[in-house]
């Protein structure tokens, strides 16, 4: 039987990130962006006007994949970037009109796609596995 193997917490944790990238794939394609802007998203609808390294902060991703996120945002016309008005060297990102709209329904469909994941479990099973979750990902940072 294939499920007689033993799985470790990385495959566990690899396995649920594929399936609900795949559950907020299809929700966020009805909206016209990606799950991976979705968390830069997230970050400029609470405070706009972020530098790409402080997006990198917040979202904890690499350089590489950040730069590549915005510019498709961008290309699809999510996001603006402006220069900094104090360090020329520093864009500033906004979002467009497209992207706030999107916000109330986007915020709906990826809260959607978390409680079919979670479908079946009791509230504090569900809090008490994002709490371990948070845990684990602090040692990992730790590392």
């Amino acid at each position: 039987m294939a499920n007689d193997r033993p799985e470790s917490a990385t495959q566990l944790a690899t396995q649920f990130a594929r399936s609900l990238t795949r559950v907020l794939q299809t929700r966020a394609a009805q909206l016209g962006f990606s799950p991976g802007q979705f968390p830069v998203l997230i970050e400029l609808w609470e405070e706009e006007g972020l530098t790409q390294r402080q997006l990198l902060d917040r979202v904890d991703v690499e350089q590489a994949t950040m730069a590549n996120t915005l510019a498709r945002m961008e290309r699809d016309g999510l996001i603006e970037r402006r220069v900094h008005p104090r360090d020329r060297r520093a864009q500033q990102t906004f979002l467009t009109e497209k992207a706030r709209a999107m916000r109330t329904e986007a915020l709906t469909l990826a809260g959607e796609a978390e409680e079919a994941v979670f479908s079946g479990f009791r509230r504090f099973e569900k809090e008490l596995l994002k709490e371990y979750m948070r845990w684990a990902i602090a040692n990992a940072r730790k590392l």
